[in-house]
């Protein structure tokens, strides 16, 4: 039987609430105070005047001067270090206290009056500063754990997931990265309703909570809830990687006990794929991609074996090897670039550009975005991409504001993997500022499927974008299985269309009634819609009837360099 570990929750909350200040600050604190209450003392029992390298000073200045340091160093030790700093502050006035009391009335020595009130006055302000830091640290706590929690589950979610696991890196600890996906979860939300589903998930994060809050595996273990029926376990406390494939063999066992659901028993199990730090990876999207690969080649292979170890052979395909080769080689050297395709009004008025992605091979052939894309996001690498066009863009049309004032929409994709990240909303508003582009002017892509991931975390990022002007769209909607459900939910300001469905749109009446529906459902919701792949005069024909509001596509622009969108837009 293992130790039992921590309740995962408030794990990963003193994780996220460490302080860093060094015991040698507190320890010099606390010598800081026995010094000024010494001087204090020595000064206020001599004369009325103290020689100081040979000037004769009033002994109550020093004595006032460092009564004040002592009261400094008292109160700095409970705000700053809190519990401990409280318990040694008032640990220290009140054992001064007696000492006080007995010179002022047994040894009728009255000028310590006055260091009998500030002793009082010290008590009573260290009390009021510790019963509200505890009551800002309540709120903090219930904040924290809002922050970190899959709200279907109660179990940490991708956020906490993430953050937990670049803690780990920063602390150099050996871990493993399992990534769990739940075979045939489909069926089973087909046969039992989603609301049946829902509860199979709740008793699966249920069970392993509760084998990972007690120990029971034998290593300490960690679950969340990553989206949908995917979860994550990581693992330390191991001697060997027989230890690990235990602990994983003692959670797929848990699964495989029989689900009740209304009355009716069913059978599950998963494929586990798993990642090492540091053999295997040093970084935290590449060791989630790498277990991702583990457990994805296990789905494949459908076999008696539901656990992968992730090898660099499971990359096997050399062509993939070779795009993520150029893909780091293009990021390190500055080899990301991108195109501007505009986007019109239905009266072919230029509204925008979005920015794309371009990487060219060292021969100076492109490659193909469809290409690239997966690899990079696969790696965890589509972040970065992301970063660089961003920058880019920004700058470039950032130089023309400054001396063509212009009405446009500089619209940025942004990976669910970047707009996850902790620093995300920090790094846009950085960005913006130093190449003083207008917050107004830029519109972030995201996919619908964002809400899946981390519904509460995706909303506070995109509120947080909508306060500082920055507007909303939704790329590929109709595309993902969340759809409609989530569509409230996004305080967007722009629909996107996917170009599967345009293409279809003229071939039959259903397929136009469905792009019709799609435009009139986001006008409702106080949406604008642009449709993208536009590439005849009939779609747009079609289009104007339907009154969508804006084209992006090959009929009326290609993706353009720099130059071309430049001349665009000074001439529009």
């Amino acid at each position: 039987m293992g130790k039992k570990n921590n309740n995962q929750q408030e794990t990963l909350i003193n994780i996220f609430n460490e302080k860093k200040n060094p015991t040698s600050v507190f320890v010099f604190l606390i010598v800081l105070y026995f010094v000024s209450n010494f001087i204090v003392i020595f000064t206020s029992r001599n004369a009325e005047v103290v020689n100081i390298m040979g000037r004769v000073v009033p002994s109550a200045i020093i004595t006032g001067v460092f009564s004040s340091v002592s009261n400094i160093a008292i109160i700095s030790m409970v705000a700053v270090y809190r519990h401990k700093g409280f318990a040694a502050a008032l640990t220290l006035l009140l054992v001064q206290f007696p000492s006080v009391v007995f010179t002022i009335f047994v040894a009728k020595t009255y000028s310590s009056i006055p260091g009998l009130f500030t002793n009082l006055m010290a008590m009573i302000a260290i009390i009021l500063i510790y019963s509200n830091n505890l009551a800002k640290e309540k709120y903090q706590e219930t904040l924290n754990a809002q922050a970190i929690t899959d709200r279907l589950t109660g179990i940490p979610n991708r956020f906490a997931c993430t953050e937990y696991i670049s803690t780990l890196i920063k602390r150099e600890n050996p871990f493993v990265v399992v990534s769990i996906d739940i075979n045939n979860f489909k069926s089973i939300n087909d046969s039992l309703g989603h609301s049946n589903g829902n509860k199979v998930l709740i008793e699966i994060a249920n069970r392993w909570k509760i084998v990972a809050e007690s120990g029971a595996s034998g290593t300490q273990d960690l679950v969340a809830r990553l989206s949908g029926d995917e979860f994550c376990l990581i693992i330390r406390g191991y001697a060997t990687e027989e230890d690990i494939i235990k602990t994983i063999n003692h959670y797929e066992n848990v699964l495989e006990n029989k689900f009740t659901i209304n009355g009716n028993d069913y059978y599950i199990n998963a494929s586990f794929g798993y990642a090492m730090y540091p053999e295997d990876a040093n970084e935290t999207d590449m060791i989630l991609s790498y277990s991702d690969v583990a457990m994805y080649d296990v789905k494949k292979k459908n076999s008696s074996n539901h656990i992968c170890h992730f090898t660099q052979e499971l990359l096997k395909d050399e062509n993939n090897l070779e795009i993520e080769r150029i893909i780091r080689y293009s990021i390190d050297n500055d080899g990301v670039f991108y195109m501007l395709q505009p986007q019109f009004d239905i009266n072919h008025h230029l509204r925008g550009f979005e920015a794309l992605a371009r990487m060219k091979e060292a021969e100076g052939n492109l490659i193909s975005p469809a290409t690239f894309i997966p690899v990079a996001e696969k790696v965890g690498l589509i972040d970065k991409i992301d970063s660089c066009v961003f920058d880019k863009s920004t700058k470039f049309f950032g130089e023309i504001l400054s001396y063509h004032p212009a009405d446009f929409t500089l619209s940025i994709n942004v990976s669910v993997r970047h707009l996850m990240k902790a620093d995300f909303v920090d790094e846009i508003i950085s960005t913006l500022g130093r190449n003083n582009f207008p917050a107004d002017h830029l519109e972030i892509e995201i996919t619908e499927s964002i809400m899946i991931e981390s519904a509460e975390k995706a909303l506070e990022c995109i509120n947080e974008l909508k306060n500082y002007g920055i507007k909303i769209a939704i790329d590929d909607f109709g595309t993902g299985y969340s759809s409609l459900s989530y569509l409230n939910k996004l305080p967007a300001d722009l629909l996107k269309i996917d170009k599967s469905f345009i293409d279809k749109m003229n071939l039959n009446e259903s397929s136009k009634q469905y792009v019709a529906a799609i435009i009139s459902i986001g006008h409702i919701m106080n949406f604008e819609v642009i449709s993208e792949g536009v590439e005849d005069v009939e779609q747009i024909e079609t289009l104007k009837k339907i009154n969508c509001d804006f084209i992006q596509g090959f009929i009326w622009g290609k993706p353009l360099p720099e130059n071309e969108a430049k001349e665009l837009l000074l001439n529009s």
